[in-house]
């Protein structure tokens, strides 16, 4: 019996003992996924042997990249968790400290506080530039994909935040894509698109493993776990700046146990409300998500947790009352390799009764 489908593996694994050719594999994951066995690859939709599909734009996954430079948070800390820290020739706009797994890995990485310009960009000669927002890719700052591409440079945008068109802003997201999974796949295209495959399927071992741990956990409370409301958020001029629906902390709070507050905002990821707003919502929890600096760590959230907790007007409020105004920071909203210790952490935080 010979079985068939449209979608292919590529592996071409730099480290391990060892190698196996592209053309063997592919025809492995042929036959494995029409004949109802897993494809380790996941469930990405490919367009031939050398490239995958990233955002409806293809990636060439048939040389792997020299010279890479990652923008934001989520794209810094998992170049480094596949192993190509080497291969960075900048790095921008960390929103706080990164993993304690990778200080020592980005100690001495060119570093721009924001994100630099198209021009410095190019000075730093990549062949690749992977972001974990898609607001690198506009005309006003990297420009779009397609241009990069027109001089040699290939590009990647974090699956969950995938604009509606090449060069668009965040407020174009399907929340669809808003997954654990987009993560986990990823961590897979982007491991056989650098050549670090083996890296990629450890990191994703390691984040189902603690966040089957969370969900074993919650699952044995039955019918008696309650998912509180959380806000997620800070102070700003005019009242506060909260993740809304289609923001990654919707997921992240949805295996944690808990539910946003304002998940039914669904126009973007980042809302502006007013007091009045925050206090009609009546969230059980707040986490003050400070930002954004490369040193930043939930500590320096204290005075906005503060002024939370001592603004009258906001005394009646459930997560104020009961004390649950907790410090945190922007990048533990964000899709990425932290996004599983930050569902154990809020998991923890949220139902004390259950992981103590």
């Amino acid at each position: 019996m010979v079985c068939l489908t449209s979608r292919h593996t590529r592996r071409t694994t730099r480290s391990g003992a060892s190698r196996i050719t592209l053309s063997v594999l592919t025809t492995l994951a042929l036959t494995a996924s029409a004949c109802g066995v897993p494809d380790p690859s996941g469930d990405r939709e490919a367009t031939g042997t050398d490239h995958i599909l990233n955002c409806d734009i293809e990636v060439p996954v048939s040389e792997p990249p020299e010279r890479i430079f990652a923008a934001y948070q989520p794209a810094i800390e998992m170049a480094h968790a596949l192993g190509v820290s080497d291969r960075l020739v900048g790095t921008a706009y960390l929103d706080a400290e990164v993993l304690d797994e990778y200080t020592q890995a980005q100690q001495g990485q060119r570093y721009y506080e924001t994100l630099p310009s198209r021009e410095e960009v190019l000075s730093t000669e990549p062949d690749f530039v992977l972001s974990g927002f898609n607001g690198a890719f506009t005309d006003e700052n990297f420009g779009t994909r397609a241009s990069l591409r027109e001089i040699g440079i290939e590009s990647w945008i974090f699956s969950p935040l995938c604009p509606s068109e090449d060069g668009a802003g965040d407020e174009t997201i399907d929340p669809s894509t808003v997954t654990i999974e987009a993560v986990y796949e990823d961590l897979r295209d982007l491991g056989a698109v650098f050549g670090t495959e083996d890296a990629a399927e450890d990191v994703i071992a390691d984040m189902r493993k603690t966040i089957g741990e969370v969900a074993e956990t919650l699952d044995a409370a039955g019918d008696d776990l309650r998912r509180p409301s959380v806000m997620i958020g800070r102070p700003d001029a005019d009242g506060f700046r909260i993740a809304a629906g289609p923001d990654f902390s919707s997921e992240i709070l949805s295996h944690a146990g808990g539910r946003n507050a304002f998940a039914d905002l669904d126009s973007k990821r980042n809302v502006d409300i007013s007091t009045e707003e925050l206090i009609d919502r009546d969230p059980e929890h707040i986490f003050v998500d400070v930002c954004c600096a490369a040193g930043m760590t939930p500590e320096d959230s204290a005075d906005d947790v503060e002024a939370i907790l001592s603004n009258p007007a906001l005394a009646n409020v459930t997560a104020v009352a009961e004390g649950n105004v907790h410090e945190f920071t922007f990048a533990n909203r964000s899709a990425g390799v932290r996004s599983a210790t930050v569902i154990a952490e809020i998991a923890g935080t949220i139902h004390p009764e259950l992981f103590e």
